[in-house]
C-alpha cells in the first residue's frame, strides 16, 4: 500500500526543498495483455514497477543518462531514451486515481494502488506539475535532473490500470507525471529531499500538457 510520508520537508543548500522522494521503483520486461477492438494482444512492456528503495528500506539504486540501474524500458521511441530516461510521479494523485478506478468496476479496486503503479520511477510527495517549468532542475540524492515534458501515456496504461478509459482519464486531469533526463548521474534514496532550482522559466508544464489545449 502507498502511504504518503508525513514528515516535513527540511530545507537544503542548492535549491529550494521541495518535496521528497518516497519511492524509487523499476520494472523488467514481462508480457502484457492489452485489448482493443474487441481483440487482445500480448506485448513486452515493462510498465510495471515495483519498489526497490523505500522510506522504510532506503536502498541506494544508481542512476544514470538513460535511467535507472535495473529498469528496463522496451521501446524508447515511446518511453525513455535521454529525454524521459526518469518518470516521476505525485503521491497526491494515487487517491483520486484509486477512487477512478473504483467506479470502473475494476476487480481487487478495494486495494490502494502500490508504489509504481502509474509506471514510475519516482514516486514523489510536494511537488505537482502545475509547479513546473521546462528547464527546471531537480537535486535528488548525488543526482541532477532536468524537466521535459508531461508522459502521454499509451494503450498499455489502460491495460495496467485495469479499465479502458484511463488512458483518457490521465489526459483530461492533467495528472500526467513528469519526464526527466538526467544531467548529473550519481546515486538516489527513497527519503532524498527534491530541491528545485528554477530554469529558464519560459515554458510551464500546464502548457506542454495534453489538458491545456482540450
Amino acid at each position: 500500500m502507498a502511504e504518503s510520508d508525513p514528515r516535513p520537508n527540511p530545507a537544503g543548500a542548492g535549491g529550494t526543498a521541495v518535496g521528497r522522494v518516497l519511492a524509487i521503483n523499476v520494472g523488467v520486461a514481462l508480457p502484457l495483455v492489452v485489448a482493443g477492438a474487441g481483440t487482445e494482444a500480448v506485448v513486452l512492456s515493462a510498465i510495471r514497477k515495483h519498489p526497490l528503495s523505500t522510506l522504510h528500506h532506503p536502498i541506494a539504486v544508481g542512476v544514470h543518462r538513460l535511467g535507472l540501474a535495473g529498469d528496463e524500458q522496451v521501446d524508447r521511441t515511446i518511453h525513455g531514451g535521454v529525454g524521459r530516461a526518469v518518470y516521476a510521479y505525485p503521491i497526491e494523485h494515487y487517491t483520486w486515481w484509486n477512487s477512478r478506478r473504483r467506479e470502473a468496476g475494476v476487480e481487487e479496486a478495494e486495494r490502494p494502488l502500490a508504489f509504481g503503479a502509474m509506471g514510475e520511477n519516482l514516486t514523489i510527495q510536494g511537488l505537482l506539475e502545475a509547479a513546473l517549468w521546462v528547464g527546471d532542475r531537480l537535486r535528488v540524492g548525488e543526482v541532477e535532473l532536468v524537466v521535459e515534458s508531461p508522459r502521454r501515456p499509451c494503450y498499455k496504461f489502460n491495460a495496467v490500470m485495469g479499465y479502458a478509459q484511463a488512458v483518457r482519464d490521465m489526459t483530461q486531469s492533467g495528472f500526467s507525471g513528469v519526464y526527466l533526463s538526467v544531467a548529473q548521474p550519481g546515486v538516489i534514496r527513497a527519503g532524498d529531499n527534491m530541491l528545485l532550482t528554477p530554469g529558464p522559466r519560459q515554458i510551464p508544464m500546464s502548457c506542454l500538457n495534453p489538458r491545456h489545449g482540450a
